[in-house]
């Protein structure tokens, strides 16, 4: 757009100055709204951190290291006695499980919508993904409590029992007898919720892939399972790995629908059919009851899932550090 000359005269030092001044301010409120921004994520951290290492102290003061490997957990004993090892055991054992059911299986439908799925059919997977995530986690656990959980009872575990008696090891790992609440039962659970974050982030990072590659890849002769081996998982681990990480977390920390099917028993079991309890279902299920010691341990279950969660992600950042040195990046 031209701007007439006499215009461009009638401006005089002062108006540039003063149109200046006005841009040096915006820039100025710009920066320091999301310097605020940020540093307030910071403060609500340090905020949360104190909080719970606060409301922990009194059980730390009590039962010190000896916290972290006490199965028994009775609150209403004199004096009480807590232990953290049965919601550790069932927090670590039900993300484990969950993990490598969904892994697999949300890597399987990634690969399906961008390799393999015909054009009309991807929209539905893609829409029934997202409604997957978009579903309370309490509607996960009345499902499992109502529906999976008597199915598995019922059909599936004595027939694993059955398989696996008197087979070393997996004859422990799958012993009976059946229960409508287990460990099982709750990591079936925990894989059906993450499901959409492993297999959302990995079609999304899969996309990516400069069609080059794979059009190279094709043309020397490598099928559709070379393709995805050799150019497409190489060449996006980074995100794939991250939406793993993020997976990951959501099960740790999950609560609701865990709390209505893993039967909430600190009592160890080497079989994960046997009822088991997590850090988050353990808090949920006794904080609203609890006071004193009793409260404060469960604060400090707290605290440990927070500790957990973090080194669990800051290993995952530290695994694709190296893996970003080890590509050249």
């Amino acid at each position: 757009m031209a701007v007439e000359s006499n215009v461009v005269d009638a401006a005089g030092p002062y108006d540039r100055a003063k149109a200046l001044g006005a841009f040096k301010l915006g820039d100025v409120t710009f920066y320091w709204i999301t310097r605020l921004s940020a540093i307030s994520v910071l403060l609500i951290l340090g905020g949360i951190i104190m909080s719970l290492v606060v409301g922990a102290f009194p059980a730390i003061k009590e039962f010190g290291l000896s916290f972290l490997w006490t199965q028994r957990w009775a609150p209403s004993a004199d004096p009480p006695v807590l232990g953290a090892l049965g919601p550790i055991y069932g927090t670590l054992v039900t993300s484990f499980i969950a993990m490598l059911i969904a892994i697999p299986v949300g890597l399987g439908i990634a690969i399906f919508l961008t390799e393999l799925c015909p054009q009309w059919l991807r929209r539905p997977i893609g829409m029934a993904i997202e409604l997957l995530a978009g579903i309370p986690s309490i509607i996960y656990g009345m499902w499992g409590f109502f529906v999976l959980g008597p199915f598995l009872a019922n059909t599936f575990q004595p027939f694993m029992i059955k398989v696996f008696d008197g087979v070393p090891v997996l004859g422990a790992v799958f012993a009976g007898p059946p229960s409508y609440l287990s460990l099982f039962n709750a990591a079936l659970i925990l894989a059906i919720m993450v499901l959409p974050f492993i297999t959302a982030i990995s079609v999304d990072v899969f996309k990516t892939v400069p069609p080059v590659l794979k059009e190279a890849a094709y043309g020397i002769g490598c099928t559709t399972w070379e393709v995805v081996r050799s150019v497409v998982i190489p060449y996006t681990r980074v995100g794939v790995i991250g939406g793993i990480m993020l997976a990951l977390g959501r099960a740790l920390g999950e609560t609701m629908a865990v709390t209505f099917i893993i039967g909430n028993s600190f009592r160890i079991s080497g079989s994960i059919f046997a009822p088991g309890t997590t850090i988050s279902a353990a808090i949920a299920s006794e904080f609203a009851e609890s006071d004193g010691l009793h409260q404060s341990g469960l604060i400090l279950l707290g605290l440990l899932l927070f500790v957990l969660t973090f080194f669990v992600l800051a290993a995952a950042r530290l695994m694709l550090m190296r893996l970003e040195k080890k590509a050249g990046n």
